[in-house]
């Protein structure tokens, strides 16, 4: 099968197509033809330094998390899906190819009907990481007011979305070229990040979920209510020990790491995310569409941090 495969850390140019062993599922595994996968923006760290991927050499030579394609074949003991399945889901490694095995309770679910392929694989990275943020840690009510920072990126336009979802009043920050798109995914007021004075904002609002990692809990403090929760997926020492204080009143900072949540919780989740999107609650959001070979091209816009919600990449 053709894929993507890096065997040093570098440059985009370390990504080269070529033709490796298709696997073949495991009794507990299905066997997905890809259709459409994405660069993530944790997926340029990946392939330019070492880290998470190995030290020396990468540990896993095919990147790539979200997919969206077909069900090809099932091991004895799969009772979840059948061959012929449209699927999308995540995984940490291995979607920049034409075949992917993944047990049959990962974080896959059956696709949208109402999705291509294209607009399937562009979800899950960033709801998955909006979701629970939102409702399991900030536990959003209706009336709440709830700014996003970062509302035009992958998660934060999930969260936009999600946010007025559960009913909230949103408040989108974003570069100045994306205001009138966060206004139209549901933020009611939004804001230019290069001016926007949160000084000028005093207990403005409840909940503040940073989702690029840009805001301090002291930049935002003053802006909280009384009783405010500011959320980030990226803490800084100074919010890990607010998130860890004993104290449970007044302003509070909370944390979680996302992405190493069970697969069977992102599993439901996904579900959860297919009732909204058939429902037309909840819309898909590409910048950028790329064929596999310009996976290089794709991976250098992405490191520039400015991706409008999501980058694809077909097969």
């Amino acid at each position: 099968m053709k894929a993507v495969v890096y065997t040093r850390f570098g440059p985009p140019e370390v990504l080269q197509i070529r033709q490796v062993a298709q696997p073949l599922p495991k009794e507990n595994e299905v066997l997905i033809k890809i259709r459409a996968t994405s660069v993530v923006k944790e997926d340029p760290d990946l392939r330019a330094s070492p880290g998470l991927n190995g030290l020396f050499k990468p540990s896993h030579p095919i990147l790539g998390q979200e997919l969206a394609g077909d069900v090809e074949a099932v091991g004895r003991q799969v009772t979840r899906f059948r061959p012929g399945d449209p699927v999308y889901g995540i995984d940490m490694f291995g979607a920049y190819a034409e075949y992917k095995c993944m047990p049959e309770n990962g974080a896959l679910s059956i696709k949208p009907a109402n999705l291509s392929y294209e607009q399937a694989a562009s979800i899950p990275n960033g709801a998955l990481t909006a979701l629970p943020f939102l409702r399991d840690k900030g536990q959003v009510q209706p009336g709440q007011r709830v700014l996003i920072n970062g509302a035009a990126g992958s998660v934060g336009s999930a969260a936009v979305q999600l946010a007025r979802y559960f009913g909230a009043q949103v408040a989108g920050v974003c570069s100045a070229a994306n205001l009138d798109w966060v206004l139209a995914l549901g933020a009611s007021q939004v804001m230019d990040y290069t001016r926007a004075g949160f000084a000028l904002n005093r207990s403005a609002y409840d909940i503040i979920f940073d989702t690029v990692g840009k805001l301090s809990y002291s930049a935002c403090k003053a802006s909280l209510a009384d009783d405010g929760l500011y959320l980030t997926t990226v803490p800084t020492p100074e919010g890990l020990l607010q998130a860890l204080s004993p104290v449970r009143r007044g302003k509070r900072v909370k944390f979680m790491a996302a992405g190493l949540r069970p697969a069977q919780a992102k599993a439901k989740d996904l579900a959860f995310l297919t009732g909204l999107i058939e429902a037309g609650q909840f819309k898909p959001v590409i910048d950028r569409l790329y064929p596999l070979e310009q996976i290089a091209e794709a991976h250098r816009y992405v490191a520039l941090g400015h991706k409008k919600g999501n980058v694809v990449i077909t097969l």
